[in-house]
């Protein structure tokens, strides 16, 4: 069976014509094709466009319509076209198939047949229908997928997770990006507005509701927001939500804002940590001046009695004097090593930028404290009362918290009112969330509004001791504030003095 050049047999009157004209307008291919019961093969009707279509040269015009059709096709198209075909003949079901040919110009083209199926009397059929060129839709859609591959691939890369809001029903969308920030489950998700509102820190909630309103009221072209989010481990994670509204309504109205979600908690942590190596910098620089000022009035007042007694003794004849002025001297080389050893350890504990801490049991160190004052408690008959829980921990270097402890007690007894017994009151209790400790006595007392500024000096004291040398408080103020701490002090004249401290961890 030839294929007709273009058969011509809708020509009989004015009306075929009319629709002959018409058909050739469309860009499909339209056809009628019979398919005998031997399955042979013809086109009673085909449009023009069949020879730009399949590129058809004079020779395969003439040749045998299911060659041309097997020649053109690709084969593993070919063997699912007839396949396909038998099985719409016996369903009488619509015929739909994608093909493809091999083309000598255009080259791989991809095509799509669609007919409906009918059955004569003598077992033969009949198909009418279309074939399209959906090459360039194909393309446009491998170009699409391509395009959203690469962008999910950047998306992924980027680690910035998607948000899409629907501001009339508050419904919003979320990456699986975003979830995965938050430690969910890798998969995107629609849900309730709130239920993302309810995992901002309570501090960040006015922030954002702020900026959020001033988008949805047009007073900003963009929202930005740097946010605390509640992850699924019930930690905080610091993500900067950043949006913008891509749909309004006539009145100008927000219908829809879409965004971005990025983690910025491991930059914002080496921020916060550089800002606090800052501040500690700082706070060196000042304790090293403060401490420069110490040694240079110290060292330069030994010097100067040196000086002094070795004038004495060169210009001196009476033994006598000679040998007192030695005394002299001796007891002060004894104070000299003594402001040595004081300077030392304010050095030691200055240049100490991360002590070493531990978790250690406060009650414990307490009471290990005072079995150490317990022949010095006994002599001054001290009543002391602990009301600290036995399983409380500081997280503190030991040998600061040993000589902490240490200092304000043996300040309490050396310090006592010899008219009373000396009592010593140590309290534990929570403020603001934070661990302090209170060390109350009912001594001497200081008075404040002439020495708080002083108090905390070094060699600074405030009543005539044989013992006192104005060390102890201005050691321990310094080994507490190494730790992060702070301590405060209540004193009254004739009353006695409380010690707080607060621990930092």
């Amino acid at each position: 069976m030839k294929l007709d050049k273009l058969p011509n047999l809708l020509n009989q009157n004015e009306n075929i014509d009319f629709y002959k004209k018409l058909l050739s307008q469309v860009p499909d291919l339209i056809f009628q094709m019979n398919v005998s019961s031997s399955r042979n093969i013809k086109f009673p009707f085909i449009s023009e466009s069949v020879i730009d279509y399949f590129e058809l040269t004079e020779e395969e015009i003439r040749m045998d319509t299911l060659a041309v059709i097997a020649k053109k096709m690709l084969p593993e198209d070919y063997l699912n076209f007839l396949l396909l075909l038998e099985a719409s003949f016996e369903k009488l079901e619509q015929f739909r198939y994608e093909f493809r040919c091999k083309l000598p110009i255009k080259g791989i083209r991809h095509f799509r047949i669609c007919a409906s199926v009918e059955k004569e009397e003598k077992g033969d059929f009949i198909l009418y229908g279309r074939i399209e060129d959906d090459t360039e839709n194909l393309k446009q859609i491998l170009k699409l997928k391509i395009s959203e591959e690469r962008y999910q691939f950047a998306l992924e890369a980027s680690s910035e997770g998607i948000w899409d809001l629907d501001v009339k029903t508050n419904k919003v969308f979320f990456s699986s990006q975003s979830m995965k920030m938050l430690h969910f489950e890798e998969k995107d998700k629609i849900f309730s507005i709130e239920k993302w509102d309810n995992r901002l820190h309570p501090d960040d909630v006015l922030k954002y509701r702020t900026d959020m309103q001033k988008l949805l009221d047009n007073q900003t072209p963009s929202y930005k927001n740097l946010q605390r989010v509640r992850t699924k481990w019930n930690d905080y994670k610091w993500v900067l939500s950043r949006g913008k509204i891509i749909e309004k309504d006539e009145e100008g109205k927000p219908l829809r804002i879409i965004g971005t979600h990025a983690d910025l908690s491991v930059q914002i942590e080496k921020e916060q940590e550089l800002k606090r190596t800052l501040e500690i910098l700082s706070e060196q620089n000042k304790r090293l001046l403060n401490f420069a000022h110490i040694v240079s009035h110290n060292l330069r007042s030994h010097a100067g009695n040196f000086k002094m007694l070795l004038q004495i003794i060169e210009t001196e004849e009476d033994p006598e004097i000679i040998q007192e002025t030695l005394n002299y001297m001796r007891v002060n080389s004894d104070d000299l090593n003594e402001t040595i050893d004081n300077l030392k350890e304010l050095v030691d504990i200055q240049t100490d930028l991360k002590p070493i801490r531990e978790h250690l049991n406060l009650y414990q160190y307490l009471q290990k404290m005072i079995v150490f004052l317990g022949e010095e408690f006994r002599k001054h008959k001290v009543d002391f009362n602990i009301n600290i829980p036995k399983d409380v921990t500081v997280f503190y270097n030991p040998a600061y918290l040993e000589s902490i402890l240490l200092n304000f007690s043996t300040n309490a007894v050396k310090y006592s009112d010899p008219k009373r017994i000396p009592i010593i009151n140590y309290v534990f209790n929570y403020e603001d969330g934070n661990k302090t400790l209170s060390i109350s006595d009912n001594g001497l007392g200081i008075d404040l509004e002439k020495n708080l500024h002083l108090i905390f000096g070094m060699y600074k004291t405030f009543h005539k001791h044989p013992n006192s040398r104005g060390i102890g408080l201005f050691m321990s103020k310094n080994q507490i504030e190494a730790m992060g701490g702070k301590v405060t002090v209540e004193s009254e004249v004739g009353k006695g003095t409380t010690f707080k401290i607060y621990f930092n961890e």
